[in-house]
């Protein structure tokens, strides 16, 4: 925790206080804090961890499946609302410090951050008015929690002491996958936690960073099963572990957590530690824009370099690779991408996606996606990543935080060989299914749009049948899809290809009957579903985990 605050307290004895927490609505980004005290009056809502104090790399079982693992984590009040403050303003995600404690052990000087992009826009109050919110340019605010009492401003709406924004409290914001989350409620929040952020070689497990998710379901368990769903197709991605996730003393909720392929312990793990591992960015795209790192600072970000290998070398790669996909000709692009990429890693990827229902891949509004490089094959592969709207998460299959009820919104059957229910003018309208079966590509074409902020996505992501068109979706091979819309001109041109296509199609096939018709994801699923009702009964509903469990089943079955 920072030094530099007068009211620092020792992480053992800092309470939740709520003076400083806050509730944002509103196009706009104002925001009205109220100083955090520090008074022995807070006492009474301290909050403690119990566990033994260690430090250095520590062995456990944290990735162990077969049980509820546990996660606290205490930080300083004022840290949070100076970090929440930033967030609103500027949209930059700072590092505050905490302890934490996972499974008994407590890391002391630990770093945390808020994790994500799209989904967390609402803290800035992106998600416009309605009730609760404010036209553009206010804000609400909360500055001590409790009550309702309200009072106007010119800017906006003020609770003065409610526990949250005016006509209905904090605002929900944008449901792309998170549910509602609000600065009120830290536990709710989406987390990135580095263990060895301010302790040089802290970690738990094989781990130093722990990425603490969010859903619009109340079990997640759509994300953990397409989890397990790419682990049994052999498809580089993260595990997970279902926790007790609390924050200052606050009451504890079941979140998943996952590793983080930004973690050097990951890139062992995966790829031998060799190469280059890079992220791309939620407002990015995959057009060529140059040979830097400097030309791709909106589009990908350098998440693991292996000793040896340059940051210059490795962005020299991508640039090559990205000029490729976007300015070869089609016949230079069949018969040149197998040497470029793993053709056959990403066949296998897309066909997952499809078969899981993910809204949110590489080709939807949040550009979700790890390219690795490996310098010896000079092969690129696709890492997943952001599950959470899988299974039909992006109209809430059953959570609380959806905003779609139980099942998939509109009812209706989904037209591909998942089944499941079909969300009638929901995130997979529009088009027909492939002629593999599955679900027809992701994200409908877009034009060319660079890197500048999209805006939030609809929620409706149309698709459109490239199989039998001669070249990529609109926009063409050399265009480049915009970032936060949806499309992605690798997985466009993959797809139009007649090779790639049938290469496609059949592992399609062949990952739903490995995966779907042996029976394995049933039986995950299963196993989770035992798991929830036996150690999650207080944090979620059985009612809660069978909606999703069926919703989930459906698909698998269909």
């Amino acid at each position: 925790m920072s030094t530099d605050h007068l009211c620092h307290q020792s992480a053992h004895r800092s309470g939740p206080s709520r003076r400083g927490f806050l509730a944002l609505s509103g196009l706009g980004l104002g925001v009205a804090l109220t100083a955090a005290g520090c008074s022995a009056s807070s006492s009474s809502s301290t909050a403690t961890l119990d566990g033994k104090t260690v430090t250095g790399a520590v062995d456990g079982d944290f990735w162990d499946r077969s049980t509820l693992h546990t996660v606290k984590v205490v930080f300083d009040t004022d840290d949070y609302d100076a970090m929440i403050e930033t967030y609103a303003s500027s949209q930059d995600k700072t590092w505050i410090e905490a302890d934490v404690e996972i499974d008994g052990n407590v890391f002391e000087k630990v770093g945390m951050k808020l994790k994500g992009n799209s989904s967390l826009r609402s803290l800035a109050g992106d998600n416009g008015g309605g009730p609760g919110g404010n036209a553009p340019g206010g804000a609400a605010t909360a500055s001590d929690g409790g009550g309702d009492d309200t009072t106007s401003t010119t800017q906006g709406t003020t609770a003065s002491n409610g526990g949250g924004a005016a006509g209905g409290g904090a605002i929900q914001g944008d449901d792309e996958g998170d549910g509602s989350i609000s600065a009120d409620d830290p536990t709710g929040l989406p987390w990135l936690i580095r263990l060895d952020k301010y302790t040089d070689g802290q970690s738990y497990s094989g781990r130093s960073d722990f990425v603490v998710r969010g859903n619009n379901t109340d079990t997640s368990l759509n994300e953990a099963v397409a989890l397990d769903v790419l682990s049994l197709a052999k498809v580089p991605a993260e595990t997970y572990a279902f926790t007790r996730f609390s924050v200052n003393g606050a009451d504890a909720k079941l979140r998943l957590v996952l590793d983080l392929p930004d973690d050097s312990a990951w890139n062992a793990d995966t790829f031998d530690s060799k190469g280059a591992t890079f992220k791309a960015d939620a407002d990015g795209d995959y057009s060529y824009r140059g040979d830097t790192a400097d030309d791709y600072a909106d589009a990908f970000d350098a998440e693991f370099l292996a000793d040896g290998l340059s940051e210059d070398t490795a962005f020299t790669a991508l640039g090559a690779f990205l000029q490729f996909l976007n300015e070869s000709e089609d016949a230079d692009f069949a018969s040149e991408l197998p040497d470029k990429l793993d053709v056959e890693g990403f066949a296998t990827y897309l066909a997952v996606q499809d078969l899981v229902k993910n809204t949110d891949d590489i080709d939807g509004p949040g550009n979700n996606s790890y390219l690795h490089y490996d310098p010896d094959s000079e092969k690129w592969t696709v890492v997943a990543w952001d599950q959470n709207l899988s299974f039909g998460g992006m109209g809430g299959m059953g959570g609380g935080g959806g905003q779609g009820g139980q099942g998939f919104p509109g009812g209706g059957t989904m037209p591909s060989d998942g089944g499941g229910a079909m969300p009638s003018g929901g995130p997979m309208q529009g088009g027909g299914a492939s002629d593999a079966g599955g679900t027809p590509p992701q994200g409908a074409p877009q034009p060319p749009t660079g890197a500048g902020d999209q805006g939030a996505p609809t929620g409706q992501d149309d698709q459109t049948d490239q199989s039998t068109q001669g070249g990529a979706a609109q926009g063409g091979p050399r265009g480049g899809m915009g970032g936060g819309r949806g499309g992605n001109i690798l997985s466009e041109r993959f797809r139009a290809d007649s090779t790639f296509s049938a290469l496609y199609d059949s592992t399609l096939a062949s990952v739903k009957e490995a995966v779907y018709t042996s029976g394995d994801a049933t039986d995950r699923l299963n196993a989770l579903v035992s798991l929830l009702t036996k150690d999650a009964s207080d944090l979620v509903t059985d009612d809660e985990i069978q909606s999703d469990a069926e919703t989930i089943s459906t698909v698998i079955t269909g």
